[in-house]
């Protein structure tokens, strides 16, 4: 069954370069064993990496036993609801890609935080032209 994103179509590949996602599929898939809930497909900066180390969640180093390159800012990672909030609470939110966000993360976090931080841009550019 396809999961859908927080649009409420399908969800759409997050990243491949890193290889993301808690199956690492590419996608924000979730599902019972991904505990962490890692549902929102954000494009990394250097501040939100900076507190995500501060907060015990160092995604800047990598990890070659896991087969984690570390993240530079501009990767895009599937990152956990939580540590999202937790960010966006103390004010250094990534941005997101609302098309490759699972609504399964609407359970923890609220969709206006997300759009408020949304950097899609749709299919169809000249809707922007107004």
């Amino acid at each position: 069954m396809a999961e859908h994103n927080v649009l409420g179509g399908e969800l759409e590949p997050c990243g491949t370069d890193p290889m993301t996602g808690f199956f690492r599929d590419g996608c924000c898939s979730s599902g019972p064993e991904d505990l962490g809930s890692h549902t929102i497909c954000a494009v990394v900066t250097s501040e939100f990496l900076e507190h995500q180390r501060g907060i015990g969640n160092d995604l800047s180093t990598p990890r070659p036993e896991y087969g984690f390159p570390g993240l530079v800012p501009g990767d895009r990672w599937c990152v956990t609801a939580l540590n999202w909030g937790r960010a966006y609470r103390d004010g250094v939110a990534a941005p997101v890609v609302l098309a490759a966000t699972n609504r399964l993360v609407l359970d923890i976090v609220p969709i206006d935080a997300l759009r408020a931080h949304a950097v899609d841009v749709p299919a169809d550019p000249s809707s922007l032209e107004h």
